[in-house]
């Protein structure tokens, strides 16, 4: 591997690490399952995030990366679920503006701020998401009486959500498809398209933000990109045709490993 010395205040060291083809084939593939579990249920990052490390990238070029090939992904599904009318985006407007702001500000406080009480929180809400939607299980078959108004649903979870996303991240898309279904009262197959459409705002936000750090690796994020296009067209298309019926288990069983995954960082290092 090649050590490249950068200059500047911080006077930080970036490690350029010489990757084999094999590994970018592996990192494709992980990349086309991360697109594919993101584009229905959220929590692609558990398979992404794990890979870009085993591949030797230093933690903060790694998060980059992980936000360049899921924007990726994210995007493909966005024009798909527009397409077919799972998402309004003239309600989402204030929501998508918010949550962009909101997320890049959580990116910038990530140099400022330890998530560890995070990683010790979020596992127990991800169990508490889960455990809900299986225990309700005619909750999000058909679209109800919204709790909110959207212009409140934007200024509230736009803010907390689109800030969590920007700084910490994991569960994100669980947080937002809860809400989706609770407060605004879509259905999943709505749900599903209003959250990779905020989704997208807060990865954009924290890419660029990412970007202007230098926090990017563009090999390896054009090899999981590839993959990225590929898992999350063959996701979008079964959340179109199967709606609730592939959603639901699939929320869960991402939640319920999501939680598993952070609750065995959080207090084994």
């Amino acid at each position: 591997m090649n050590l490249n010395y950068g200059t500047g205040a911080s006077r930080r060291i970036v490690l350029r690490v010489i990757l084999e083809w094999w590994q970018y084939l592996l990192l494709t593939l992980a990349g086309a399952a991360a697109g594919f579990i993101d584009a229905i249920a959220g929590g692609g990052g558990m398979i992404a995030l794990p890979a870009l490390l085993w591949a030797g990238l230093p933690p903060k070029i790694a998060l980059g990366t992980n936000k360049l090939q899921s924007s990726c992904g994210t995007l493909l599904a966005v024009v798909r679920y527009t397409r077919a009318g799972l998402i309004d985006w003239r309600s989402l407007r204030l929501a998508v503006a918010i949550t962009l702001v909101a997320a890049a500000a959580g990116a910038r406080a990530v140099a400022i701020m330890d998530p560890a009480v995070l990683r010790r929180v979020i596992p127990a809400l991800l169990v508490a998401v889960a455990v809900y939607m299986a225990l309700h299980r005619k909750l999000g078959e058909r679209p109800r009486a919204p709790r909110l108004g959207m212009t409140a649903f934007a200024l509230l979870f736009g803010t907390v959500l689109g800030f969590y996303d920007g700084f910490f991240g994991p569960g994100t898309g669980s947080f937002w498809m809860l809400a989706c279904v609770l407060m605004v009262g879509q259905d999943l197959r709505a749900a599903t398209g209003t959250t990779k459409a905020l989704n997208l705002a807060s990865n954009v936000a924290a890419l660029i933000t990412f970007a202007l750090a230098k926090c990017l690796r563009f090999d390896v994020g054009v090899a999981m990109i590839a993959g990225q296009l590929v898992g999350a067209r063959l996701g979008s298309g079964l959340v179109i045709l199967h709606g609730a019926r592939v959603i639901r288990p699939l929320f869960i069983a991402v939640a319920l490993a999501l939680a598993l995954r952070l609750a065995w960082q959080a207090f084994h290092g």
